[in-house]
């Protein structure tokens, strides 16, 4: 019997150059969500928030606000890209090639563009990406280049967080039941 951990992401030794990465999770933007973000880091332009306003725009509806594109892809990125990571340390050549609007679903993909090993952190390696949104009628609304500290797969283990149960591990019984 093995214990398995959740799926973690990639380690540093996992990437490969070259190696494509499509992100498993797509996400429809609601109303809600573009309103709730646009107002919490106090964007005033009204064409996110105001119908009215938006309808005599070129756009002709409301858009989704630029920031909340790009910290969903982010977002959406993580489980394949820096769920190891030590740090983000740079997020580059942000580019908005389309609109985005409420009710729109997005997807993201990323291709590992290099790597090398970290010259003052041993633990680590620094990993480079570029990484894109596509809607779903495969439009690219969105891409960046971003630059990751990974950890090395033996290092990673040093700040495992997940407690010791005090009751012992889980283990079955004679009869298959949980203990």
């Amino acid at each position: 019997m093995a214990v398995h951990g959740g799926q973690q992401g990639r380690y540093f030794e996992d990437f490969v150059v070259g190696d494509i990465y499509r992100h498993p999770l797509g996400r429809t933007i609601s109303e809600a969500d573009n309103t709730w973000f646009t107002l919490l880091t106090m964007n005033t332009h009204p064409a996110h928030f105001d119908a009215h306003y938006a309808s005599k725009t070129p756009f002709e509806k409301v858009l989704v606000n630029s920031g909340l594109t790009i910290a969903m892809l982010l977002g959406q990125s993580v489980s394949d890209i820096s769920q190891r990571a030590v740090a983000n340390l740079a997020m580059n050549n942000i580019q908005l090639t389309h609109p985005v609007y409420v009710g729109d679903t997005l997807y993201g993909e990323s291709i590992c563009t290099g790597k090398r090993e970290s010259k003052s952190r041993p633990y680590a390696g620094l990993v480079n990406v570029h990484t894109r949104a596509l809607n779903a009628e495969g439009d690219e609304c969105l891409s960046f280049d971003r630059t990751v500290l990974i950890y090395k797969r033996d290092q990673a283990e040093a700040i495992d967080s997940f407690p010791a149960a005090k009751n012992g591990p889980l283990s079955l019984d004679d009869d298959g039941g949980a203990r």
